[in-house]
């Protein structure tokens, strides 16, 4: 299945917003396709937009059956709301159609890709900008990125000490090995602190 959110205020074009929601629920019965908004009338039009759309689309079946199954509008009380609302919904696609939407950018975390400002869309970002069109579904975009060659390499780290160093910072490790109860580790802090002093 594929998913849009989109966080709107009482600046978006429903048409525009329709657009977007019916683009996604194309895919199929199992596609969500949410709009969040601070603004009751922006939903309601946006309800109406989808009902004028949808009968204009050659796939209007498998819309009506989507949209039906899981179509939502849901109005929030302001955009702090609006941004957990959408953070909780963690989804593939979202988009921002909002006069503020760099405020949304800086604080939303939980999407698969994300769409900001009415110019960008869900269909520019999977057809033709470029970037990644495998992302996550399902609410996996709360703990993972889209799909990328990172995904296939192996990360490894490795770490050195000047005997300085070791000096710096042997006290520290020790003390939050005793605070786990590690002594073993806290010894293995110290020996080194002890030896360097020498």
């Amino acid at each position: 299945p594929t998913e849009i959110l989109i966080v709107a205020d009482g600046s978006a074009d429903p048409e525009v917003l329709a657009a977007d929601l019916l683009g996604q629920a194309e895919h199929g019965p199992t596609s969500p396709a949410v709009l969040v908004t601070t603004s009751a009338a922006v939903g309601e039009a946006t309800l109406a937009e989808v009902e004028r759309q949808l009968p204009l689309l050659p796939s209007a079946e498998v819309l009506r059956e989507s949209w039906g199954a899981l179509g939502e509008v849901i109005v929030v009380a302001g955009r702090e709301e609006a941004a957990a609302v959408a953070d909780r919904y963690a989804p593939e696609h979202l988009e921002v159609h909002a006069a503020d939407a760099d405020w949304y950018a800086d604080r939303l975390s939980n999407y698969g890709t994300l769409c900001v400002g009415e110019e960008a869309t869900i269909t520019f970002s999977d057809k033709a900008i470029g970037t990644n069109h495998t992302l996550p579904t399902g609410r996996a975009a709360r703990y993972t990125g889209g799909l990328w060659v990172g995904k296939f390499l192996k990360t490894v780290t490795y770490q050195r000490c000047t005997r300085a160093g070791a000096l710096e910072i042997a006290p520290h490790a020790a003390l939050l090995s005793d605070a786990e109860l590690m002594p073993g580790h806290a010894r293995s802090a110290r020996v080194r602190e002890e030896k360097y002093r020498r």
